[in-house]
């Protein structure tokens, strides 16, 4: 997952002197942070280091990174007024400093580099919201109550991640990462209704590229079924259904998934236990990418993460 590198001491440091939107702005710094988990703890990818709201912040929307809290807007999103604010990226020049952190990292890696966008409904509730939400009402009264605007912003929010991850792509990512971390707070009538058509227009418009399409959310045990669907080719499980039955869900692709971050604060023996019941569970069948069933917790022990790769290592590699 692409927090991986926020628990590790050298990520800290960086940190402590450059500010959030410092790091993904510098191709360099970039770079650097993208490669600490890889470098530390031996993983099989790198997964680029940035965050959801980058192309929004990237075409003029007003958006901080504060600590704790994470990305809070001055200007939520209201009206229809507000959609003139949304224009379209132009990846050459809004994006000039990912491309270039892509180029970078594709030099200097020896494991493939995974791409990183937001999903349209987890923008879009960030933006309605003003920030982090645990209810979302503003944003499913917005999808309720105003169906044709809602469906005009989802559909300006997919074009910015099909550029920014096309561009990812161009410049040498060897797979891409759609992330829809709060999609779970939906239900599936309203998610089939309001949200799929914006994800499948991001992933399908991907399909000419020929490079693996991960899908992820959290809370999703009720919408794997139409993930599945929606034109990724590895779907991610998050730790709340089990692997086998969020598989069942998804059909015929492949799944991320799906260790309990929690689990990385008990003592190694628990840690090894509940990694070796997903193994046991999938018993070497293809097309599983072992992974936590959502973000390292910042103040995971690194050590034990590098441990869990080894361990997952040994167990799966002849």
């Amino acid at each position: 997952m692409r927090q991986a590198g926020r628990s590790l001491p050298e990520f800290r440091a960086l940190r402590e002197r450059h500010s959030f939107f410092d790091l993904v702005r510098s191709p360099e710094l970039t770079a650097e942070v993208t490669l600490q988990p890889v470098q530390r703890l031996g993983v099989d990818a790198a997964i680029l280091f940035s965050d959801i709201v980058t192309p929004l912040q990237a075409i003029g929307i007003d958006v901080e990174m504060r600590s704790g809290v994470g990305p809070v807007f001055a200007h939520p999103f209201r009206t229809a007024a507000d959609l003139d604010r949304l224009r379209p990226l132009e990846p050459d020049t809004d994006l000039a400093h990912v491309i270039e952190a892509v180029r970078i990292l594709v030099k200097e890696l020896d494991v493939p580099l995974i791409g990183f966008a937001g999903a349209p409904f987890t923008m879009a509730s960030y933006l309605v919201e003003g920030g982090p939400s645990r209810d979302w009402a503003r944003t499913k009264a917005l999808m309720l109550g105003d169906p044709e605007l809602w469906r005009a912003l989802l559909d300006r929010l997919a074009s910015l991640s099909l550029a920014s991850l096309r561009a990812q792509v161009g410049a040498g990512a060897a797979a891409v990462q759609l992330f829809d971390s709060w999609v779970g707070a939906l239900d599936p009538h309203h998610y089939a209704e309001s949200v799929m058509p914006a994800s499948a227009k991001v992933l399908r418009g991907l399909a000419d590229l020929g490079v693996p399409r991960i899908h992820f959310g959290v809370s999703t045990g009720e919408l794997l079924g139409m993930m599945g669907k929606a034109g990724a080719d590895v779907v991610g499980v998050d730790w709340r259904t089990p692997i086998l039955d969020g598989w069942a869900r998804v059909g015929p692709l492949a799944v991320q998934g799906n260790l309990d971050p929690a689990i990385l604060g008990a003592p190694w023996e628990v840690v090894a236990r509940e990694a070796d019941r997903i193994l046991d569970a999938i018993d070497g069948r293809p097309g599983h990418i072992f992974n936590l069933g959502h973000g390292v917790p910042a103040d995971a022990d690194p050590d034990v993460l590098a441990r869990l790769v080894d361990h997952v290592h040994r167990r799966t590699q002849t």
